[in-house]
């Protein structure tokens, strides 16, 4: 016989069973009765209210959606809607600290002091004028051959083709340009 029927306050067992069978009126006391409990909780774990509240909505809902797996030979109904509350409230928390901690970060590295480009293009200027004034050492046929190789980018039988010599030839033009370049630049790589 139903509870509701016979004039007697169905427990919130009852009721969570009634849910489980997709009744919203069963659904709707349930609330009523436990509400303000569930919210009270959420507001413990949760503090911010406005977040509180869209955690509770959350809790019916999984309530809604769990409530068919309800075993009252369990425990008691409060006690499963409670797990449900801390669980969300406790993941929500949980949530807002890891996106915080990104954001942290996210803004600790987009306001991070940018080094000072200034030393680095002087230097990168003194370097280039140093291998251009080492480059000024070289034959006309290994400056041609290195420059072939290394700012073309040609291969050795590509750098003997375009110059029209045969590919030991045009290596050894390389290799000796750059020893050369080598001393020229006092050892540095």
């Amino acid at each position: 016989m139903d509870p509701m029927s016979v004039g007697q306050a169905p427990t919130l067992s009852d009721l969570l069973q009634q849910v489980g069978q997709g009744d919203e009126r069963a659904f709707a006391r349930l609330y009523d009765e436990a509400a303000a409990r569930l919210h009270g909780l959420v507001c413990r774990v949760v503090v911010d209210r406005t977040l509180a509240e869209e955690v509770t909505q959350e809790v019916f809902l999984e309530i809604w959606r769990g409530s068919p797996g309800f075993d009252a030979g369990r425990g008691s109904a409060l006690s499963w809607m409670f797990t449900i509350a801390h669980r969300k409230a406790v993941d929500r928390v949980r949530a807002v600290d890891a996106s915080r901690r990104r954001d942290t970060a996210y803004t600790a590295e987009q306001n991070a002091p940018s080094y000072d480009s200034t030393a680095e293009q002087v230097d990168d200027r003194m370097r280039a004028d140093r291998v251009r004034a080492a480059i000024g050492t070289l034959t006309g046929r290994q400056r041609e051959a290195v420059e072939l190789a290394y700012f073309e980018g040609l291969s050795h039988t590509e750098v003997a083709d375009r110059l029209g010599i045969p590919l030991g030839t045009a290596k050894s033009r390389i290799r000796d340009g750059l020893l050369r370049l080598r001393d020229a630049l006092g050892g540095e790589s």
